[in-house]
């Protein structure tokens, strides 16, 4: 089975990418959280583009991704699971587990190191949120996330299977927990007990200082519980609260050129100020399930 799901890998993370995406957007089109500030003509085609754009950025700096980085490291017994023995089911679980909460400390890192934030920012630039934010990364924090995901990888031993198994889950639930969706709250607080909901990372969305600081998990919830980044709900509601950061509030900065130079532009203070949400007239509104 694990030699079935290697020789497929392309295509088995194409066919959930597809599929997710595209479930997700038909759900978020038919059960919408907020009101759109901007239609999806004039924020999607540069979200969309970064997926392109990144996917080949990766395939031409690195020879060898995650899943070749896993076979190297087993055929070399390199990392601290090629070294002790565990059933199979018991690795890919633990491997799972570690790389979920590497990029939770990723993710805090990339928040409180200034030259980070400069990288990250691009992601909270989105003046809406909804599916294609999940995609909407600089391809410097790709290439360097890459990196870090390659250590950790080869560090720990996993088994290539658990990468894909990792990487498809972390695909899928970015998309879902970005999603535009209105959930029953029952549903919402049931599913937030594992999994981080799109209200949940909604908050971290918010141009609150004190809310982008937190909620910073992208698959597991346990991790902003553990380690007290956990917020509840944003101060202002979800139909009230404003998304995005301070410096690129115009529809200028949704364009693909201008997300290449925002790392570039301006000050980068790490710990975001505080700004009264839009006038009344252009304050998202809450949509009813």
């Amino acid at each position: 089975m694990s030699e079935n799901i290697l020789s497929h890998e392309p295509m088995i993370r194409l066919s959930a990418f597809l599929g997710v995406f595209v479930s997700i957007a038909i759900a978020e089109a038919l059960l919408p959280r907020r009101r759109r500030q901007f239609p999806r003509r004039v924020r999607w085609p540069g979200n969309l583009a970064l997926v392109a754009l990144n996917t080949a950025v990766l395939r031409i700096a690195f020879p060898v991704l995650a899943v070749g980085a896993a076979m190297v490291a087993a055929d070399q017994g390199w990392g601290v699971l090629n070294l002790i023995q565990l059933p199979d089911w018991l690795a890919i679980l633990a491997a799972v587990l570690v790389l979920d909460l590497a990029v939770y400390g990723q993710h805090v890192l990339f928040h409180h190191v200034p030259w980070l934030w400069r990288l990250h920012r691009m992601h909270h630039a989105d003046l809406d949120f909804d599916v294609t934010t999940a995609l909407r990364f600089h391809p410097l924090e790709i290439m360097l996330s890459m990196l870090i995901k390659l250590g950790i990888v080869v560090l720990i031993g996993a088994p290539a299977v658990a990468v894909v198994i990792f990487e498809v889950l972390l695909n899928a639930t970015a998309m879902f927990n970005h999603a535009n969706l209105c959930l029953p709250p029952w549903l919402d607080r049931f599913l937030r007990l594992v999994l981080v909901t799109p209200d949940m990372h909604r908050v971290h969305h918010s141009i609150r200082r004190e809310e982008t600081n937190s909620n910073y998990g992208f698959n597991l919830s346990v991790w902003d519980r553990l380690f007290g980044t956990y917020r509840a709900q944003p101060r202002d509601g979800h139909a009230g609260m404003t998304i995005g950061i301070e410096q690129f509030r115009t529809p200028r900065d949704l364009r693909i050129d201008r997300m290449f130079v925002q790392p570039f532009i301006g000050p980068a203070p790490v710990r975001l100020k505080n700004i009264p949400p839009p006038a009344s007239g252009t304050t998202p509104i809450e949509s009813k399930p």
